[in-house]
């Protein structure tokens, strides 16, 4: 066991204790500061540096819940490492309730490892990144889906890298999507410098939805046994799990023709290859396409507006092998499959 250490940014917090701030990482227009709520645990036993982040799309509120949660949840004197959570990443975003940083609708999330004379987004990730990303071990990056719609619980993750399958196997979640993310977002840089990153993407935007907000939070204890932040706590395993990397059967389905679209599927995002999975009709009645499920598989993301036009993405399906399929249907046939990317 490690001997405990300070953790440092511009200051530091000793061992043993637990430190809620407000950092300032840029300015309003009228010069006032632009503030992040940073919480730092400090665990009385060394170990690890675990970092967590929410709501760097800033109408992704599920994840700003979890490390509410999180930041609450535990004490410096049963932690072995440090825990750093910053609550909200995009503060401008999530005050407008929109996605990107505003006025010049910037992905902070396109904009790691930041540069400090570049534009804003990327002054505030530079900020970000060296004083809270940096000196950490691991990250765990909370997302919802875009506004209008949903998704199924899941992970995202470079399994092909031991150390990143690793995290994303701990988290226990049941789905994971494998595959480099795009250039610039927290996962790919943190990835690159070190320091294991997986995205959790849980339901949707603009709203907390308490059954995946208990599932997080039951994933990042997992994360914290595996890496001993939490030695007495277990390392969860979720029944099945499915690991879809780039060559994997997923799709996009898209809508050929605009039009009302009505979700056929359910109640359960299980479809089997030839099944409907939604019609898209004009407003007469007169016209009526139905769109199938090319393959077997779950439906981990889905489209919330039911209006369409030409090239529209109506759902994401992955596709499940035998084995998957059928613990999938057995745990539907006792009740237990819990899966709802639409709730």
């Amino acid at each position: 066991m490690s001997d405990p250490k300070p953790f440092r940014y511009d200051t530091e917090v000793p061992p043993g204790q637990t430190r809620h701030l407000r950092y300032e990482i840029s300015e309003t227009y009228l010069g006032d500061p632009v503030e992040i709520p940073v919480t730092i645990i400090n665990g009385e036993h060394g170990g690890p540096t675990a970092f967590l982040s929410a709501a760097i799309h800033g109408d992704e509120l599920n994840g700003v819940k979890v490390l509410q949660e999180v930041a609450d949840r535990y004490d410096p004197a049963a932690v072995h490492g440090t825990v750093v959570c910053v609550h909200v990443a995009n503060v401008p975003g999530y005050l407008a309730q929109q996605r990107y940083i505003p006025i010049y609708d910037q992905d902070l999330n396109r904009s790691f490892p930041g540069n400090a004379r570049s534009n804003t987004a990327e002054r505030m990730a530079n900020v970000i990144y060296e004083r809270f990303v940096r000196p950490c071990d691991f990250a765990l990056d909370f997302h919802t889906s875009t506004r209008n719609r949903t998704t199924m619980y899941h992970v995202r993750a470079d399994t092909a890298r031991p150390e990143v399958d690793r995290l994303a196997r701990a988290f226990g979640s049941n789905l994971v999507l494998s595959g480099e993310a795009e250039a610039g977002s927290l996962r790919t840089v943190a990835t690159n410098d070190g320091i294991p990153t997986i995205t959790v993407e849980m339901g949707r935007a603009h709203r907390f939805q308490p059954e995946l907000i208990d599932r997080a939070l039951e994933g990042v204890e997992s994360v914290f046994a595996e890496y001993g932040l939490l030695p007495d706590a277990a390392v969860r395993w979720p029944g099945w799990t499915r690991v879809v990397d780039g060559n994997g059967d997923k799709r996009w389905l898209r809508a050929d023709t605009g039009g009302l679209v009505e979700m056929q599927y359910g109640p359960v995002p299980l479809v089997y290859e030839g099944d409907t999975v939604c019609t898209i009709s004009d407003h007469f009645k007169e016209r009526e396409k139905r769109v199938a499920a090319p393959f077997t598989g779950l439906i981990i993301g889905s489209l919330q507006n039911p209006v369409a036009a030409p090239g529209h993405p109506l759902c994401h399906l992955v596709g499940v092998d035998d084995a998957t399929l059928r613990e999938i249907e057995r745990e539907i046939a006792a009740g237990e499959f819990s899966e709802r990317p639409w709730v």
